[in-house]
């Protein structure tokens, strides 16, 4: 079974609201919704990795971030371990530079079952936090 280490971020702006980003893949979590953020390779950390992600798929430059959340999740064809990391300061306007489409949502409007089942736990953490 396929294992990968992810960053994910979750950008919070100034009235509390939270990035989500559409999904565009061919399998079968296309067209749900995700933290943004990717697989962590094996020369770099996990917020190496969430910098470079979030700048190829967003085009911002992380300023400000702190973890937020580590998960283990086991999908039927393989396992993720993601690294959820807070950001609250960034540099650039988000943009969906790979075709995907973004939202602002406060945490009360995140709904589990539009986004990916491993980040469940997260929009919990989210809407306990900052509500």
């Amino acid at each position: 079974m396929k294992h990968f280490h992810v960053a994910a971020g979750i950008l919070q702006d100034e009235e509390g609201r939270v990035l989500i980003s559409e999904r565009i893949c061919d399998g079968p979590f296309d067209g749900l919704w995700e933290f943004p953020g990717g697989k962590i390779s094996a020369n770099e950390s996990a917020a190496e990795a969430l910098h470079r992600e979030l700048a190829e798929e967003l085009g911002v430059i992380v300023l400000d971030s702190r973890a937020f959340m580590d998960l283990h999740h086991e999908y039927p064809d393989r396992i993720v371990d993601l690294e959820f990391f807070l950001i609250t300061g960034w540099r650039g306007e988000p943009a969906g530079l790979e075709g995907q489409g973004i939202r602002w949502l406060s945490p009360d409007e995140l709904d589990p079952a539009e986004l990916l089942p491993a980040d469940a736990p997260v929009v919990d953490a989210l809407q306990q936090m900052l509500s």
